[in-house]
């Protein structure tokens, strides 16, 4: 009888070293893949290019390899203590770094009916992880990019989304990383797009220049988009906006239950802000799913009753009529200091809805994590304004220095050098 052999892997794009692994464990019997499901991979690093079943396939084709199954977390114990293999084999690059604690838990399991782990040497030089960085600088195309937030919302518990209103803070939000931690999307705002550009945040900026501000992000990034298309306009003008978004590879647009001439959540009842009827509202999310020619475009219907303090019930009542009526997701928003009432909102509409997601933007009630959202049915966190609040306390102390000492000098110690501007961009020098 054939001697068992498991080897987990991620097989995203399929490279030599993934060959030598397969052909060394070839030697020493049956060939089983426990291929990691995009889940298990978005626990550790980014979300695999090649989704589960198209890794599967590949993988079932290639010589030596007898079965695939799915390994649903990194931990390998549970399909090990299931198939009971003779020998594990992976490379060596996994006795150091996040997977170091996997690989001493294999050893221990495997003493438990007398297997052993066999560790051919890492092929250098080659990666997953290298050859996905080599296609993000090549770039991306808009049908990969708009299915990746559907594809993310599924495979992680909550997704980080951080504002843009430029290509460079869309290349910040791109590359950022703290301890394997990076931002999973960028989000369009409607309030920094128009401050940006010097104008009020009551949807004077139009789609058009909206969507060529999108397109000078979409052109150096590769991160799926989330956008802030304010009410929308009217339900008939709304279904032409769906379908330009969709078109150039946004993944998702929010719009607000709200009518006449926008005014920022934020203000609340200080200005005066009308809730749009649930009847017309309902009638706008249905034609803008009618709308897109995809699956993967989302419409996600926000919520603005806790702002006008119309009260949970209808908060509630309003968020059951949108789901029926098409919308992808639900995001309710708060100007409260305290997450009290969003974290009851999401108790309740959890218990009719455990699939549709909710989206929340936690500007006025910050000292909550995104962990702590995540453990109350949150699927998405929208940094919503940061990266341009951020810039502009910057650019106004160096303005008044200079103004101030009739000089730059003072102002160098908060600036990028000379060397470091020019070598920001690449292919600059």
């Amino acid at each position: 009888m054939n001697k068992k052999v498991y080897v987990g892997m991620s097989a995203d794009l399929i490279h030599p070293g993934h060959m030598n692994i397969i052909k060394e464990a070839s030697k020493l019997g049956e060939v089983i893949i426990g291929l990691l499901t995009d889940e298990a991979i978005a626990s550790y690093k980014r979300l695999p290019y090649m989704n589960y079943e198209q890794r599967k396939e590949v993988l079932e084709n290639i010589k030596g390899v007898s079965k695939v199954i799915p390994q649903e977390t990194l931990d390998y114990r549970y399909n090990l203590r299931k198939i009971k293999p003779d020998y594990v084999v992976h490379g060596t690059d996994w006795r150091e770094g996040v997977q170091a604690k996997v690989r001493e838990q294999v050893i221990e399991t495997l003493k438990e009916w007398g297997g052993e782990l066999v560790e051919p040497e890492y092929t250098k030089g080659i990666s997953s992880t290298k050859l996905n960085q080599s296609l993000k600088e090549i770039g991306t195309t808009p049908d990969i990019r708009r299915a990746r937030l559907r594809r993310l919302i599924k495979a992680k518990d909550t997704i980080r989304i951080m504002e843009v209103h430029n290509a460079l803070s869309g290349l910040i939000v791109e590359n950022i990383k703290v301890n394997n931690i990076e931002f999973d999307g960028m989000w369009s705002s409607s309030l920094t797009d128009s401050t940006a550009k010097g104008k009020p945040d009551i949807e004077a900026v139009d789609i058009t220049s909206r969507i060529s501000t999108v397109n000078e992000i979409f052109e150096v990034t590769t991160k799926p988009m989330i956008f802030d298309a304010d009410t929308g306009g009217i339900a008939e003008h709304f279904v032409f906006t769906v379908r330009n978004l969709e078109r150039i590879g946004v993944s998702a647009v929010i719009i607000e239950d709200k009518t006449g001439l926008k005014k920022n959540s934020l203000f609340g009842n200080e200005v005066t802000q009308t809730q749009d009827s649930i009847e017309n509202f309902c009638h706008k999310i249905n034609m803008g799913k009618r709308a897109q020619i995809t699956d993967d475009f989302m419409i996600i219907a926000r919520i603005e009753s806790l702002i006008l303090e119309k009260g949970m019930d209808d908060a509630i009542t309003r968020a059951k009529a949108y789901v029926e009526a098409g919308a992808d997701g639900i995001m309710i928003h708060s100007r409260q200091k305290e997450p009290t009432e969003i974290l009851e909102f999401c108790k309740i509409f959890r218990k009719e809805y455990n699939d549709i997601p909710i989206a929340v933007v936690p500007t006025s009630y910050n000292q909550i994590t995104a962990t702590e959202l995540s453990e109350a049915g949150v699927n998405i966190v929208i940094y919503a304004n940061h990266m341009l609040r951020a810039a502009y306390p910057g650019m106004i102390n160096v303005a008044k220095s200079i103004l101030e000492h009739d000089r730059s000098l003072e102002a160098e110690k908060d600036l990028l050098s000379i060397k470091e501007i020019l070598e920001l961009i690449p292919g600059t020098k």
